[in-house]
């Protein structure tokens, strides 16, 4: 289960980076990382990170398959380590 908070915890850092420098390249007008690539990171573990990003950056807010989908992805993520505790336990 170390592993398991280990790894969820670099993947949302990683989510949040992505989503801080993609705004970043947003705003400078150079070229943007593309919104699989967003969708891939959080679905891989970083959706709190993505998530969080969204609002603390004030990216992609306006998107409706992120407002829903990045929520979803993590309750997806919740679900999955809810269910992988009570297997582990």
């Amino acid at each position: 289960m170390k592993f398991v908070i280990i790894y969820l915890t670099c993947m949302t850092l990683a989510g949040l980076f992505i989503m801080w420098s993609d705004k970043k390249r947003a705003i400078q007008k150079k070229y943007r990382i593309p919104e699989k690539t967003l969708f891939l990171i959080s679905f891989i573990g970083g959706s709190l990170g993505t998530w969080l990003g969204m609002f603390l950056f004030h990216h992609k807010t306006k998107h409706w398959y992120f407002v829903i989908g990045m929520p979803a992805i993590f309750l997806f993520h919740c679900v999955f380590i809810f269910k992988l505790y009570q297997y582990m336990s």
